[in-house]
Formats: structure tokens, sequence, C-alpha cells
């Protein structure tokens, strides 16, 4: 029996505003069911939370906590029933009733005034708007609910246009059902069939299967006689690692929803579970794969891990999460104190969204850490896979430099086989070294050929070899590695006797072999100006006979061409020639400049020993068609 039905009207400018919710908020229909679905979990929460201090709550519902869905073909209606806490008639008038009875207009003018869908999301995320997304997929709803503890339900409903009506019921049971009276399916407006069982289980798997409770449905299955038996399955599985205590899981159950989540077969090469209490709750289950995927380096990539709000699916991709240079590693965040409706632009201006962020980002760096100081073996498989990536972010994340640059693993002169990390080469430095000297190239070819080499190769000193794209940009960001500055061997004045502590060479023999060779070096300033802007004797170089230096902040050649391949033109930064005082080529054009400054042919050959430097390192030559004329004449000349 129930008392008389009570009708209320809605304000003209709160039926504006359930226009707005139903129309405006989700582009996504199938998001109803979530969040219905959602709020039965809730009460499902609460009750059990309630009847562990008021023993008079036993067995009102707590025995089988569940959640029921029932789909009526004929009549076409969708339930959704939970045996939860419930709701009095106040509680509905409270919760319910929030947009019915807060339809002001300052909101609704608040709304308007949102520039943008995520600023109105942000505003109708505070009353209750999950409960109304029903009208996007229902002509009315009916909601039966019976607050546990008491002798009377309610029964609520409205066809979300001018009025709902309130009318209180007996012998409803504890717990609420909410049934749509749904609306004709139509593709175009997107609205699926949501009586079919296929598509009901689709929506539970992809956005509730974590719900801690089970949710159930009267299935179809076919007889033995061709009939159909209805048996009640259970849709979702429940097995949300990531709130599960670390020892109470498998290694075969973190891997197989590795798999699950990631669409990627070979075990992780780390796995991190983690639990943050206090202002702002959350667990997170983060993988690092153990390959890289094809798409790494794609600009299409996507990127994030999976968000979920209290086990509820909220998205794939969280990019605000994670950083562009971590974009590899896969999981899931589950945070408690989100609105369910949470939208990406709101995710990247969230003060507590950066939080865990950055908490994210340290834990990972702190994984990998730890595999290369336990595990070499596998810290060296996961670095070939994703240090390109990691090394982005030394330009992306100077928050992370420190811990960052601990991580750089980077092939080098001391083995031809391993690489070394950066701590590696510092505890191998020698007495009286102060930077840590590197050389970027295109290949590990190159620049094991380069002439900039030979005298750090003649005084055993070891040269970091940088040939991933990604090394000429962050060598230039990070200035150094626990107080040794990084250091270019193709750039600036390189004195490896004074490094050394080498007093072999006198103040006196450079002054006189600067003397020696001014002549040439004044010549050949002169002859080359267009080319470069200084000629200067080099202590860089033991067998070649001339290279091309650069400044401390100039650009290199190789980073050079990079921004010609993006389209972007530098301006011309002319560099400075080195040549050897000691190479039989350089004397002997002293000599012949001594003997007479003006053959024309000293002017080829300057030009050839300037190109010849260019392409030792990789440079492009200004006119090759020349450069090889000049060079074929001189040959020739020669036979």
């Amino acid at each position: 029996m129930g008392s008389s039905v009570e009708t209320l009207e809605f304000q003209a400018e709160t039926r504006q505003l359930l226009r707005l919710v139903i129309h405006s908020i989700y582009s996504n229909k199938d998001i109803f069911l979530r969040e219905l679905i959602s709020n039965a979990s809730d009460a499902l929460d609460r009750l059990r939370l309630e009847s562990l201090t008021d023993s008079s709550l036993a067995g009102t519902g707590t025995t089988d906590p569940h959640i029921a869905l029932e789909a009526d073909k004929d009549a076409r209606t969708l339930t959704v029933r939970d045996n939860g806490i419930g709701m009095t008639r106040d509680d509905l008038v409270e919760l319910i009733g929030t947009i019915a009875k807060s339809g002001t207009a300052g909101l609704l003018e608040k709304i308007r005034d949102s520039k943008d869908a995520a600023g109105a999301e942000s505003l109708i995320g505070q009353f209750g708007v999950g409960f109304y997304s029903a009208f996007m997929v229902a002509d009315k709803v009916t909601l039966c609910t019976r607050r546990a503890g008491t002798d009377s339900g309610t029964r609520w409903e409205s066809d979300g246009e001018g009025t709902y009506d309130l009318q209180a019921v007996d012998g409803l049971p504890v717990g609420t059902s909410v049934t749509l009276h749904l609306k004709p399916a139509d593709g175009e407006d997107g609205l699926a069939d949501y009586l079919s069982e296929s598509k009901i289980r689709q929506i539970v798997k992809r956005y509730s299967d974590f719900i801690r409770w089970p949710i159930r449905m009267a299935a179809e299955h076919t007889g033995a006689e061709g009939g159909t038996a209805g048996d009640v399955d259970t849709l979702n599985s429940m097995k949300a690692l990531w709130a599960r205590p670390r020892t109470e899981v498998t290694e075969d159950e973190y891997n197989e929803f590795y798999r699950q989540i990631s669409h990627d077969w070979p075990a992780p090469a780390g796995t991190i579970h983690m639990r943050a209490e206090g202002t702002f709750e959350y667990e997170a289950l983060l993988f690092i794969p153990a390959q890289a995927p094809f798409d790494l380096f794609s600009r299409e990539s996507r990127r994030g891990v999976q968000l979920y709000v209290k086990r509820v699916f909220i998205m794939d991709d969280c990019e605000a999460l994670m950083p562009n240079y971590l974009r590899f590693v896969k999981g899931v965040v589950d945070a408690h104190d989100l609105s369910l409706n949470v939208s990406r632009e709101i995710l990247q201006h969230d003060r507590q969204i950066r939080g865990v962020r950055r908490r994210l980002v340290k834990k990972v760096l702190g994984a990998i850490k730890d595999m290369q100081s336990k595990d070499a073996e596998r810290y060296a498989k996961v670095w070939a896979q994703f240090g390109r990536a990691l090394k982005e972010g030394l330009v992306e994340d100077t928050d992370n430099t420190e811990a960052l640059l601990e991580l750089v693993s980077a092939a080098s002169t001391h083995d031809p086989e391993k690489t070394t990390t950066l701590r590696e080469y510092v505890e191998r430095m020698k007495d009286g070294q102060d930077a840590v000297y590197y050389l970027t190239g295109e290949s590990r070819a190159m620049v094991e050929n380069s002439p900039h080499m030979e005298a750090f190769a003649a005084k055993g000193y070891e040269v970091l070899i940088l040939s991933d794209p990604v090394d000429e940009v962050w060598v230039d960001r990070v200035p150094a590695f626990d107080g040794h500055r990084l250091q270019s061997i193709a750039k600036g004045r390189i004195d490896l006797d004074a490094s050394a502590g080498d007093d072999q060479e006198s103040g006196a023999e450079k002054a006189r072999r600067e003397e020696d060779f001014a002549a040439l070096l004044t010549w050949l300033g002169t002859t080359l100006s267009e080319q470069v802007r200084e000629v200067r004797l080099s202590s860089r170089l033991t067998t070649s006979a001339a290279c091309v230096v650069g400044d401390a902040h100039d650009v290199t050649p190789t980073l050079e061409k990079m921004y010609r391949a993006m389209g972007q033109q530098l301006p011309t930064v002319k560099r400075i020639l080195e040549i050897n005082p000691a190479h039989p080529l350089v004397t002997a054009l002293r000599t012949a400049h001594d003997a007479n400054a003006d053959d024309p042919a000293l002017a080829e050959i300057a030009e050839l020993v300037y190109g010849s430097a260019l392409l030792a390192e990789g440079g492009d030559l200004p006119d090759p068609a020349r450069f090889t004329r000049l060079l074929t004449d001189r040959l020739t000349r020669a036979l």
C-alpha cells in the first residue's frame, strides 16, 4: 500500500539546467550505466560501514551484497537494483532531488558563463549529475528505495521535464532500484539497444569490471531442446589487483593483468604497486614493459595510464598522470576523491592530480634505479628499449634532472661492447680531470673516427659517445653531473696537458710555436674568412691535419641538420678551424707560404684543408662540386 502521490514542479531555470546535463555533458551515452552502477556500489559500501557500528543493520542485505541488472524487453525497461543502504524520503530530496531544489538562477548563470565544456562540467559535477544522466537514454525514470533500519520506502518518478513525483510505499526491500523506461535505439543519436545482453555486458566490462561488489544479470542461454534457460551470471571480475595488498597478489596475476591492459604478451620488466593515504587517497599499479611499442616515437602514439575513481573506469590514456617521456609506462591509477564526470581539461589543472603525477614519476624513476643497482642485465634491456624516451625527460622535466642523470647509460671509449653510466664514468676519471667529456654524432663509427678524438685517445681520456638525436639537445640543457661539467670535445679550447698536470711543454715553447705559425694563421684566416671566423693551432689533434670546432654555445652540425630536416632555418654561424702544427701537410703549407705567399695554388690547398676537416666531422660542404674539382686537380698534378 502507498500514500497519495506528491507532485513537485521544477523551477524554470532548473529545467534548463537538466537539459544541459542531458545534452551537453556526456558525449558517450553509455556512461549512464556506469553512473548508476557506481551509485549502487557506494550504497553497498555505506551499508557495510554503518553495519560495523550499528548492530541493528546486521542482516539487512549485508549477507549477500550485490548489484542486479534486469532487462525487460517487453516493457522496454532496464533496472539497476542494489541491496545497499537505501534512502529515506528526506535523503531523496537532499540527494536525488538536489538539482530540483537547487535550481537557482545564479548556478545556471555560472554555467552559462563557462566558456568551454570543461568549465560547465566542473560546476555541474557538484549537483548529482550522475543520476540524471539516465535521462539521456530514458523517457522516464522510476526510483524505489527503502533505508536500512526503516519500515517504509519511497517512490520517485520523473520524465525529466516539468515535474517529479514522490510517494511513500510500504513493502519495499532494503536498498534502491532505478528503472529506466528506455527510448528507442537510434544509432544517429548515439542510442544503442540497452536491452541487448551483449551491449550491457560490454558496458559493464569496460567501465565497472573492477567494482568490488558482484554485478549480476539473468542471462539467456540456449537450452538442450532449443529453448532458453535463465541463469544468473556475474558480469564483472571484481579483481582490482591494485586494491589488494601486494603480499596477496601473485606474479602470475600481475602478468595477466598487465597483458589485459597493455595487449602486450611478454611479462613486464618491472611492477610498481603503491597506495597513498591522506588528504588525497589513491592506489596505483604501474608496469614498465619489457619491450618498446612500435609507435613509441610516433606523434600519434597514445600515452598515459588508465584512470579509475573508486574502481569505476573513467578514461584510457590519462596524460595528466604521466609525462610524455614516460609514455611507455602502463597501468592504473584509482583515485578516491575525484568526481566521476571529471574531464581531461580539469585533470590538467588539478593541484592534487599534479601531486599524484609527481609521486608516480618518482616511483617509476626509483624503480628503474633499483633495477640498475640490483639487476644490471634487466636494467640494460630496459634502457636499450626506452633510454631515448627517458633522455627526453632531461629536456622536459627539470625537477627530476638528477634522478634521470643517474639513469643515463651511454656508449663510451672505455669499452667497445658495453655502455657506461655517468656515475661509472666519474669513478674512472683521471686525477685532475674536472669534466665529463663527450662527443655527439650520427653514429658510433662516425664519432670514434672523428679527428676530435685523437688527443683523447692518445692520452687515455674516456669520452662518451652520444649518437641518439635527443643527445644533441639534452647535453646543452644539463650543465653538470655530480659537480663535474659536461664538456663537448668538439667545442671550445681543450688543453689535456693542463687537465692532467702535464708540464712537458713549457710556456716558452708554446709561445715560440705560435710565433712560427702566426703568418700562416693570419693568411688562412683571411683566405677562409667566408667559411670560418678564426684559425688557430690545435692541441686536440695528433694524426689529422685540421678539424673544425665551435664555441661553447654553438649549434653542432648534427643538430643543425635536424633543424633543417624539420624545416627550421638557423642563422649561419662561422666556426673555428684548428690546424695541427705537427702534421706534414701543415708544416709544408707553412713552408710554401713563407716562400711565396702570393701563389694562387695555396688558396686552393687551404680550401681543401677546410673541406676535409668539415667532412671528417660529418658536416656538409658548401660547394661539393668545387671541392671535388680542386681535389681532382691536385691529385692529377701529384701524378
